[in-house]
């Protein structure tokens, strides 16, 4: 892989349209859709009719995509380094456009004293490397740590000349000058030729900055709505520059015919056949739709792929998860096929293989266990946030954040979007509704619901639209699921942060539990599978289990992480019973939640005096 290149999945979870990325001479900013290089060749459309039909109804209620607007599912352009092909490429603008010279100029007292300058002040000979100073000296420039931004997720410069002026001309060089070696902002001023300087601790104060202009570096323009939120500074390699907005859907088998799974496989490149005279061009100017269906009749065609997009609309009105729960909890002893080609494939486990008859844990409220030998998650970028991360709704619904977020769209209008599908496989465990609604009437469970309600109250605060509160179940499931991560890493040598959890507390109209379980998977793109460690774990399950409750009974940060309640913090802490990075906080790539909503004080007996197990040891 070469210095500037991204894998597949990094462009989709982490470096999506308005990132920053640091090359190593500069940064820049992942440009908008337009700017990805989509020849044909260069990608390939993922079908997934049902996250297709999810993103098009929810962009389209948002009024973020045109009614009329058909929308596909596309891999983002892959380089495959044939000799004498351009390769494919996202064009990345340059971003930010001042710099900062390497070479220091010692003032004495301690003091460092770095030259800055704009992007087009570079030496143009040097590839924009090196700045020439007027005595003919050249230094290396590294981009400035700073840049600013808005809650509408605009970014530009700052504009420092006018910071320090404001409204008084002045063509003096400007530095920034540091103290000490920590390069913290308290250390550090930005000072002018004609003496004008200013701590760059001040930055932080509202409305030093001015307001946005609503530029968006990353599609090349301004926003045409306008923007006149207040400009708030950002460390251009901080966490907070960008959260991505990823939806994931597990795709599920398909029992029929032959014709149907052909249709469905090339859901993407059928996405413009509107009628029956659509398939006869389709398949004349596209060679892999000639190939596969050529020997039916185009009627036959058409009338597969309306069921089937009839199918997928009707499922995009609720949660992804729904569909996924049924299928996995049906309770058959083979789910899907057992091919190479298949999209799933699992067996739900009889109980005999994988409960051990001499646990000491009470394991009645299990239904089953399902070891998913085989899976496909398809994951599609839909928007970012900067700052704040929008909140994750537990029940699998879209969060408000599409195309645009806030004024800050990943395109100018593409018909759209990138997405990956990844391969893996899985274990799946699906509880007693009946067990976990009787525990939830629990006196001790009330109060303890109480508890963690109140947090989430506090915690709601921050967001202008709030998701709504997963309930108790779901973080009791989310504990656990948790818990069996980092426990299952440890038995069968996938390091945890390969895998992912997938958590289903949905609930009935009158609010009680109506669906519950848990599927642990892991999944890499471009390959067919893994090495099969992680449904290898499931005869094993019932010592699993036990080993990760009787782990979580203590933690390295008891008795304050036991006592902690939740109630009157701030931030996500709010949402957390008994939880921290000694205990259940995982990476946070693995969590569906950002690791909030946890408690271990609903799994097991801990320390603390206010707990309600769920779990029972027998002694």
């Amino acid at each position: 892989m070469t210095k500037n290149a991204q894998r597949l999945s990094q462009v989709i979870s982490t470096f999506g349209p308005g990132a920053m990325v640091d090359l190593p001479t500069r940064s820049v900013v992942i440009g908008g859709l337009e700017l990805w290089d989509m020849r044909s060749g260069s990608f390939s459309p993922i079908p997934e009719p049902r996250l297709v039909a999810r993103l098009e109804k929810f962009l389209k209620d948002q009024k973020r995509l045109p009614q009329t607007t058909n929308l596909s599912l596309r891999t983002p352009p892959v380089d495959h380094g044939r000799p004498g092909q351009m390769p494919s490429y996202i064009a990345a603008p340059v971003f930010p456009a001042w710099f900062v010279c390497d070479q220091v100029e010692s003032t004495g007292g301690g003091l460092r004293r770095r030259r800055l300058v704009r992007w087009q002040d570079l030496d143009t000979a040097g590839g924009r490397r090196r700045f020439v100073f007027d005595d003919g000296k050249k230094s290396d420039t590294t981009p400035i740590r700073f840049v600013c931004a808005c809650k509408n997720g605009h970014m530009q410069d700052i504009e420092w000349r006018w910071i320090l002026h404001r409204s008084e001309p002045c063509h003096n060089s400007m530095w920034i000058e540091e103290k000490g070696t920590s390069a913290d902002a308290d250390d550090l001023e930005v000072v002018c030729g004609c003496g004008k300087r200013l701590a760059m601790r001040q930055l932080f104060i509202a409305g030093l900055l001015g307001d946005c202009r609503g530029e968006r570096p990353w599609l090349l323009d301004r926003d045409p709505n306008g923007c006149n939120q207040p400009l708030k500074l950002l460390t251009r390699t901080a966490t907070n520059t960008y959260f991505p907005q990823v939806d994931t859907v597990i795709s599920l088998p398909s029992a029929e015919d032959e014709l149907t799974k052909l249709v469905e496989s090339l859901s993407g490149e059928l996405a413009n056949v509107q009628s029956v005279s659509d398939v006869g061009p389709a398949k004349r100017f596209n060679s892999k739709i000639k190939a596969a269906l050529d020997s039916y009749p185009d009627e036959e065609i058409f009338a597969r792929l309306v069921r089937m997009r009839e199918g997928a609309v009707a499922e995009s009105g609720g949660s992804a998860k729904l569909a996924e729960f049924d299928v996995f909890a049906s309770g058959r002893t083979e789910i899907g096929q057992n091919s190479p080609t298949a999209k799933l494939y699992a067996q739900t486990l009889p109980r005999d293989a994988w409960l051990d008859s001499g646990s000491r844990l009470d394991l009645s409220s299990i239904k089953s266990v399902v070891a998913v030998h085989r899976l496909r998650a398809v994951s599609c970028l839909y928007g970012f946030t900067r700052f704040e991360a929008a909140p994750t709704s537990a029940d699998g619904e879209l969060e408000d954040v599409g195309l645009a977020v806030h004024g800050a769209p990943i395109s100018q209008g593409a018909d759209w979007l990138p997405a990956t599908e990844q391969f893996g496989e899985g274990l799946f465990i699906h509880f007693d509704e009946a067990a976990i609604a009787g525990w939830l009437a629990h006196t001790e469970t009330r109060a303890r619901h109480d508890l963690l309600q109140e947090g989430y109250l506090n915690w709601r605060k921050k967001f202008a639209k709030p998701p709504k509160y997963p309930g108790t179940a779901y973080t009791l499931m989310h504990s656990l699921a948790h818990a069996l991560m980092t426990e299952i890493a440890l038995d069968c040598g996938y390091p945890s942060s390969s895998l992912k959890e997938r958590v289903y507390a949905l609930h009935g109209t009158d609010g009680a539990p109506e669906r519950c379980g848990i599927l642990i998977y892991t999944a890499t793109a471009g390959a067919q599978g893994t090495l099969g460690g992680l449904v290898g774990t499931a005869p094993r399950f019932s010592q699993i289990l036990a080993g990760a409750l009787d782990r979580a009974r203590v933690c390295s940060n008891d008795p304050v992480c036991a006592d902690h309640e939740p109630d009157d913090h701030g931030g996500d802490r709010a949402t957390h019973g008994a939880a921290c990075h000694g205990c259940l906080l995982i990476a946070e790539t693995s969590c569906e939640m950002r690791n909030t909503f946890l408690d271990r004080n609903l799994l097991v007996e801990t320390m603390s005096p206010r707990c309600s197990p769920f779990f029972c040891f027998e002694s």
